[in-house]
């Protein structure tokens, strides 16, 4: 899932001030960014303390949702299940992996994306992303493992997602890239590869923009939203350094 072209795409086209995952008004992709992750970093630069990857897996929606989610953290061979839920939410912080092929953060060890998926999202893409997890830790080349994907849609070990999959995206403490740290609280549907026009997504003044990932079968639609899951405003980077 290649969010920062589609947000390049969508929002700086458009004129409007971004700050995600290496995008945003002087944001863009470097050459220097697009060289510097060329290969997996030590393993250990991708793990986090287990109490503070619950804690910020939790973060990524309001503790309404959160604290009633199971939470999965990385652990030596893949995720495992650190916090039984009871609400059918499942909560992760997501690694640079998870992102499309092409991008020049695929193997940056900083990024930390902390997510909820809703029970359908958890049923049907979620394993999408363990499944990464796994072979990537397994010392699957980049290659393989995405050759592994396709083969497990061939067999319907995957499937497309099923209707009504979402997730959230709000936490405060994400860190989505090297040049703009933190983009917008911002809350994503899951559907069966989709036009994007059928959402009115990435239209001059609609609030909604999307993305085709044709590797994990499925389209998905960003839709902003104005706080953090801590209920505080949202500001963009480059006013908050002023």
């Amino acid at each position: 899932m290649n969010i920062r072209k589609i947000w390049t795409n969508s929002v700086l086209g458009a004129g409007m001030l971004a700050s995600f995952i290496g995008c945003g008004a002087a944001l863009g992709q470097t050459a220097t960014t697009a060289t510097a992750y060329p290969k997996m970093a030590p393993v250990e630069q991708y793990r986090m303390e287990r109490d503070a990857e619950i804690a910020l897996a939790r973060s990524a929606a309001p503790v309404s949702i959160s604290g009633d989610a199971e939470v999965w953290v990385m652990g030596t061979r893949g995720y495992e299940i650190a916090a039984k839920g009871k609400n059918g939410f499942v909560c992760a912080v997501l690694r640079s992996w998870t992102a499309g092929p092409d991008d020049a953060d695929f193997w940056n060890p900083k990024l930390r994306g902390p997510i909820c998926f809703n029970a359908p999202a958890a049923r049907t893409y979620w394993p999408i992303m363990v499944k990464r997890t796994e072979l990537v830790l397994a010392g699957v080349p980049k290659e393989k493992m995405l050759e592994e994907i396709q083969a497990g849609f061939a067999k319907k070990t995957f499937t497309e997602p099923e209707m009504g999959s979402m997730s959230y995206m709000m936490s405060p403490g994400q860190y989505l890239g090297d040049a703009g740290r933190r983009w917008h609280p911002h809350l994503m549907f899951f559907v069966p590869l989709t036009p994007e026009a059928a959402w009115g997504a990435n239209a001059d003044g609609s609030p909604i923009f999307a993305g085709q990932d044709a590797a994990d079968h499925l389209t998905t639609f960003f839709i902003p939203v104005g706080k953090w899951s801590d209920g505080t405003e949202w500001v963009a980077e480059s006013e908050a350094h002023k």
